[in-house]
C-alpha cells in the first residue's frame, strides 16, 4: 500500500529522503532539476513542506513520487512535482495531489498556484483534471542552449471552488 504523507524536517531520515527525491527531479526534469542542496537550503523556511509517496513496507526514503510545495498565508504554490518513471500513469500523482487538498484545506488555503512548460501536455492535462486554470503566460520563459524557448503557464486552482 502507498503511503502519502508530509515529511517531517524532524524525521530521522529526512536528508536521505531529500536526496532520494533528488534523484528522482534528475530523472523527470533533466534540464533544469533542483540539486539536493537546493532542496534542503530551501527547507529553512519554515513555509516549505515536502509531500512523499512511497509503499509502506518500505523505509520512506524509497520515494515514488514527491510533491514540494510552499504555503504562506491563504496561498500556497506548488514548487516541484514528480513522480518516479516506474510508477508513473497508475494514479499516484492524483493521489498526491488529493493528501495536497486536504492538507492545504486544513490550513485554509485559498488558492494554489504552479508553473509549467507550455509543451508538457501530460502535465497540463493532470493539472486541468486537477481543477487548475491557467491565470497566465510567460513568453519564452523556458530557455535551452540549441532549442527553442518554450513559454511557462502559471495555473492556479481555487479552493473555495470546492467547498
Amino acid at each position: 500500500m502507498t503511503v502519502i504523507q508530509i515529511l517531517s524536517k524532524d524525521t530521522q531520515d529526512f536528508r536521505e529522503v531529500v536526496q532520494a527525491v533528488a534523484v528522482i527531479e534528475s530523472i523527470v526534469q533533466p534540464h533544469d532539476a533542483w540539486s539536493y542542496q537546493a532542496m534542503i537550503d530551501l527547507f529553512e523556511q519554515d513555509s516549505v513542506h515536502l509531500l512523499i509517496a512511497y509503499e509502506s513496507a518500505e523505509s520512506a526514503a524509497a520515494v515514488q513520487g514527491y510533491c514540494l510545495y510552499q504555503s504562506v498565508f491563504e496561498q500556497a504554490e506548488i514548487l516541484r512535482i514528480g513522480t518516479h518513471p516506474d510508477y508513473q500513469r497508475r494514479g499516484l500523482a492524483s493521489q498526491i495531489f488529493a493528501q495536497l487538498h486536504l492538507a492545504l484545506r486544513d490550513k485554509q488555503v485559498e488558492s494554489l498556484l504552479l508553473e509549467v512548460r507550455a509543451d508538457n501536455a501530460p502535465a497540463i492535462a493532470l493539472y486541468k483534471q486537477q481543477g487548475f486554470e491557467m491565470i497566465h503566460q510567460r513568453k519564452n520563459y523556458y530557455q535551452l542552449a540549441q532549442k527553442p524557448a518554450v513559454d511557462a503557464l502559471i495555473m492556479q486552482l481555487t479552493y473555495r471552488d470546492f467547498k
